[in-house]
């Protein structure tokens, strides 16, 4: 039985993704980011599956991760996200005073959480806020979380989709040690994957780009990121619409590799759906 690691507890949106992508795993939660990542750089049989980014927040900062380690990106998997007030049971929202959940989570629902005048308090994820508000028993405190860690700690949901903008999304990455890519069928549409590091020179970056305009490669991310103890010596981290083994993904790749010092492929894998929506 393959192993999947997530960052969280039981009834987090990470495990939520995870039951959706590979139900039949054995799906098992890290503290942090840094112990999934570890586990699968140890472990080639295993996969992680981390968020990467958020339709409304934005990046969630696992960038660092994904450069140190390196591992290969299997898929995509975009998670829709629905936040809900949970209480203990028999709780009222008139009586809750206190609201915990992770940074993200607390932002996403701020136009709620100030409508009723709740003191808000950032913990490290949905699903341990879940799992303290079940322990503590105390109508006054309520978490924000999905409707699985209500299920998972045997809360009661208060209020259903308190989140600011409906339709909200989390991108989540598969990824493990192991090598694998698709082979390129013409009928389907992939994301290429990669990061890179330019030499120093003027201009760098303006040069480097030229060949993917040239070739009418789309860029659909292209994100800078410092590289660690330092603020003068960046990476980017690119996805770009095409398959590695077509010919104009190649030429763009050929050109950018003139103005790198590194450059490393992460994963040639089939869009999600949802792109096309």
């Amino acid at each position: 039985m393959t192993k999947i690691f997530f960052q969280g507890t039981y009834g987090a949106y990470s495990h939520m993704a995870a039951l959706s992508i590979e139900p039949k795993s054995e799906i098992i939660p890290c503290k942090t980011f840094d112990e999934c990542f570890l586990n699968a750089s140890k472990d080639p049989t295993s996969k992680i599956i981390i968020p990467e980014s958020n339709r409304i927040t934005g990046n969630i900062g696992i960038e660092y991760l994904i450069f140190e380690y390196r591992l290969n990106i299997y898929s995509e998997y975009f998670q829709k996200i629905e936040h809900n007030l949970l209480g203990i049971n028999g709780a009222k929202i008139s009586e809750i005073k206190d609201v915990y959940s992770h940074g993200q989570a607390l932002s996403q629902c701020s136009k709620f959480i100030k409508s009723h005048n709740f003191v808000q308090h950032v913990r490290a994820d949905t699903a341990g806020s879940a799992e303290m508000v079940s322990k503590n028993k105390d109508k006054t405190k309520a978490a924000i979380a999905s409707s699985l860690s209500a299920e998972t700690y045997s809360l009661e949901i208060i209020k259903k989709n308190i989140e600011n903008a409906k339709g909200n999304q989390t991108r989540f990455l598969i990824m493990g040690k192991n090598i694998f890519q698709p082979e390129y069928e013409r009928k389907k549409k992939y994301i290429t994957s990669f990061l890179f590091k330019l030499k120093s020179k003027p201009a760098a970056l303006y040069q480097s780009l030229g060949g993917f305009a040239i070739n009418g490669v789309n860029l659909t991310k292209l994100q800078s990121y410092p590289e660690k103890n330092t603020f003068d010596s960046f990476f980017f981290l690119c996805d770009l619409d095409g398959h590695i083994e077509e010919i104009k993904v190649q030429k763009s790749l050929e050109e950018l590799g003139l103005h790198c010092q590194d450059f490393h492929v992460l994963g040639v894998f089939e869009a999600d759906k949802l792109r096309e929506k």
